[in-house]
C-alpha cells in the first residue's frame, strides 16, 4: 500500500507539472476513494508539482502562461481534496498574518502555504498580493495574530520583508510576533541578516516552523 501511495503522490505531481488538469482531478478522486490521506496528497502530489513547476519558471523552461496552467491543475486537485482532510484543530487557534510582500503579485506559493496552515488548525488572515509593510503590522496588532508570514518571488521586493521588521523594532513591539519568510529568492542567511524567526522551503516546512514557533 505504502508503495502504491508514493506512486499516487508521484503521478499527481507529474500531472501538475504537465498541466494536466483533468488527470489530476482523477488521481485526486482515486486518492479520496482509496482512503489515501487529503493532507499528505496535497503536500507531496500537487505542492510538489508546484514546486517543480516553479523551477522550471526560474529557470525559464516555463513561462507565465504555463506556471497558470500548472496552477490550474493543483486548485483543481485541491477542489476535490481539500473537504477530506482531516484536521489537527486546536483549542484555541494561533492567528497568522499572511501575504505577499508590496510590489509583487505572485501569490501561488503563499496560496498553498495558507491552505496547509488552515488545514493544520490555524487561523489564517490572508492579506493578498502586493501589501504594504505597515498594512501587515496594523493587521497583526488589530486581530492579535501571533505570526506574520512574508512572501515573495522577486528578489526586486525583498526588502520589503526586512522593512516589515525594522516597523515592529521601531514601534518596539518585536518581541509581540514572530516573523517568518519564504518564496524563490529566499534564504536562510537572508532570514538571519534581516533577523526573522524562520525561513521555510516549502508549504509543509513552513506549517512545521509555525508549529515550532507557537509552542
Amino acid at each position: 500500500m505504502a508503495l502504491y501511495t508514493e506512486e499516487i503522490f508521484e503521478k499527481l505531481s507529474d500531472s501538475v507539472v504537465d498541466m494536466d488538469e483533468e488527470e489530476v482531478v482523477k488521481l485526486s478522486k482515486q486518492a479520496v476513494s482509496d482512503e489515501i490521506d487529503a493532507y499528505a496528497a496535497i503536500d507531496k502530489g500537487l505542492a510538489n508539482g508546484m514546486e517543480r513547476a516553479g523551477k522550471l519558471f526560474e529557470e525559464e523552461e516555463y513561462f507565465i502562461p504555463e506556471l497558470l496552467m500548472c496552477s490550474d491543475a493543483m486548485y483543481a486537485g485541491l477542489e476535490v481534496l481539500k473537504p477530506h482532510i482531516r484536521t489537527s484543530g486546536q483549542d484555541e487557534k494561533s492567528k497568522i498574518v499572511i501575504g505577499v510582500i508590496e510590489g509583487d503579485t505572485h501569490d501561488i506559493g503563499k496560496n498553498l502555504v495558507k491552505i496547509m496552515l488552515e488545514t493544520s488548525g490555524f487561523d489564517v488572515i490572508d492579506m493578498g498580493r502586493d501589501v504594504p509593510p505597515q498594512k501587515f503590522v496594523e493587521t497583526a496588532r488589530e486581530t492579535g495574530a501571533k505570526v506574520i508570514a512574508l512572501s515573495t518571488l522577486m528578489t526586486t521586493t525583498m526588502d520589503g520583508m526586512w522593512e516589515v521588521i525594522k516597523i515592529l523594532n521601531k514601534e518596539k513591539i518585536r518581541e509581540e510576533f514572530k516573523v517568518i519568510i519564504g518564496g524563490g529568492p529566499i534564504s536562510q542567511s537572508f532570514a538571519d541578516k534581516i533577523g526573522a524567526d524562520g525561513y521555510s522551503v516549502n508549504a509543509a516546512d513552513a506549517v512545521r516552523l509555525v508549529r515550532r514557533l507557537v509552542g
